[in-house]
This record gives C-alpha cells, structure tokens and sequence, in this order.
C-alpha cells in the first residue's frame, strides 16, 4: 500500500483511480447514507480511551478505505458490502464498526477531518488517514499475508466432537454443509466471471483464495461421505468407550452415551 495514487476497484462500477478530489470521491458520496455525527461521538466516546490498537481485519479494512479518501463510518459500511468484502470482514454490525474507529482514533492512526452539515441530513462525523495510521495499514496489512495463525473457525471444533453424534446425524449435518458450500462456490464463481474480465485480478485475490478454500473443503466431504456411506468410516459408544477405558483405566471418568446423558 503505496503513497501516491491508489487504485480501488467496486464490483459494481468500473475499475477508478482515486485520489483525492477526484470523481470517485463523489461517487462515495453519491452512493453512501448519513452517519450522523452526535451518534457517531456517543458511541465512539463510551470506553476508556486506548493509546495501542491491535490489528484486525475490520481495523485493516478502515485504514485502507481511509487510504483512498475521507469517509464517514455509514459510507464505510457501505462501500465494504458493495465491493463483497463482508464475505471476508465482518461488517455486519456497525456498532463493531463504531468501536474499531474509536479504538483507532485514540491511538492516532485516524482523525477527525471534518463534520459535514447539509439541510437533507444530520450531522456526520468524516474520518481521515494519519501519516502514522498509513504506517499501520501498511506492517498490518504486510503481517497478515506473512503470517499464517490459528483463527479457531467452527467447523474444525465441530469435526473435533464429531463422535457424540451417530454416523447417521453426522452424515446428514455433512450433507448440509456440502450444499450450502456448493452455493457459496457457485455465488464465487458468478462473481469471478462477471468481474474477472473488467477488474485486475489483484482485487479479486480474496475471491480466489475462497474459491479455493471452500472447493478444497467441499471435495475432504464429499471424501467423507461417501465413507459414511459404504460403512468405512464409523463409530459406536461401545467401542469409543471401549477405547476411553483402554487409554485411561485408572482415571475413574465413565463415559455415558448419548441416550443416557
């Protein structure tokens, strides 16, 4: 994430090279509601202020949209579900919205640009990039393609546990997650085709990692299911017990099945 011009592409206009008092700054606007100001203030006033602010893809998110321009919290949200970046950033409740831009206005990294008045609207509070939130944005953003971490998704703490269900219930809850997978790959596909030809593939790299991922997933399932079917792959109270009391004989823990629990 450079200085200079920055190219910011919305999955649904065409590819803009932004800077500031260029056309796609009134395009956000065009395109953005109104946060009202005094909110804004109250929710982001409602804790102990914070000199140290830790990265998070929502924080990430913030400093990047500022890198392109001034926005308000509202415009924020908005352009992050129109360009499909809530399939990755969870920005589905703006007061998590709130609280990150609070977080990174006490240490710094953002400021208070301006509060816009118009007759049609409130209030609203717009936020700008500080030279020391552009450094963020940047080791942030560097730190998290790095690194890989342990991010403790569900589905793995599901599968860990996967033996209190019977080998019917499992298969049935398996089956229902390869069909909702197969939507998501099929809305990522959609999307792929309509935007690959027009945006530089730079800005659908998160598209393609989710292709990936969930293809990957989707064929380990199926893998699964189809043991589940034949009877390679199953499981008893009687034997996972069997195998409890085998491991721990002295450790005085029975292990109840799931009809006596």
């Amino acid at each position: 994430m450079g200085h200079g011009t920055t190219t910011v592409c919305s999955r649904r206009e065409t590819t803009t090279a932004i800077s500031p008092g260029t056309a796609w700054q009134r395009t956000v606007r065009r395109h953005s509601a109104v946060t009202s100001a005094a909110e804004t203030n109250r929710l982001i006033s409602v804790e102990e202020p914070e000199t140290e602010v830790r990265s998070s893809p929502l924080a990430l998110a913030v400093l990047s949209l500022l890198h392109a321009a001034p926005l308000h919290p509202y415009a924020i949200q908005r352009l992050l579900k129109e360009w499909g970046k809530d399939k990755v950033i969870n920005v589905g409740q703006r007061a998590n919205l709130y609280k990150t831009i609070r977080r990174l206005l006490q240490a710094g990294l953002i400021a208070v640009r301006q509060t816009e008045r118009d007759q049609q609207y409130p209030e609203r509070t717009v936020y700008e990039l500080t030279d020391a939130g552009r450094r963020a944005a940047h080791d942030w953003l560097t730190d998290m393609a790095a690194r890989p971490r342990n991010e403790f998704p569900q589905f793995p703490a599901a599968l860990s546990f996967l033996m209190m269900l019977t080998p019917e219930e499992a298969r049935a809850a398996l089956e229902q997650r390869a069909s909702a997978l197969r939507g998501q790959l099929s809305a990522i596909e959609t999307d792929l085709t309509n935007y690959g030809p027009t945006l530089p593939r730079v800005t659908l790299m998160d598209d393609e990692y989710q292709r990936t991922v969930i293809g990957a997933e989707l064929a380990w399932i199926d893998g699964v299911l189809a043991d589940l079917s034949t009877g390679s792959l199953t499981w008893s109270y009687e034997d996972l017990a069997a195998l409890g009391t085998q491991m721990a004989p002295d450790s005085g823990i029975e292990i109840l099945s799931p009809a006596t629990r």
